[in-house]
């Protein structure tokens, strides 16, 4: 799985500007359960935005590498407490990336 370029993970954020949370993360942390909602999410959308509450310690950039890591995602973005991940369709991708 190839890095995205800085004009991809711009074309993704614009993306997923208008986008509704897909998933949250709550003060457990990156559990197998988020793992997996982050997986089904991923599969039906592509792109999605993660959140995570204000009673999770996590680190915003390490736990967005981890969680991209663990679901063979690409993150496009770290706002906030909000995370962009991406991962493409192989079957019928949807996005295309410049």
């Amino acid at each position: 799985m190839s890095a995205l370029s800085p004009r991809q993970r711009q074309q993704l954020k614009g993306l997923a500007h208008g986008l509704s949370v897909s998933v949250q993360i709550g003060a457990a942390g990156l559990t197998d359960g988020v793992v997996d909602a982050t997986n089904r999410a991923l599969a039906a959308h592509e792109l999605i935005k993660v959140k995570v509450g204000q009673g999770s310690d996590l680190d915003r950039k390490k736990g967005a590498a981890e969680l991209a890591q663990r679901t063979q995602a690409h993150v496009a973005g770290v706002i906030g407490r909000v995370w962009i991940l991406y991962r493409r369709d192989p079957e019928e991708p949807r996005i295309e990336l410049d």
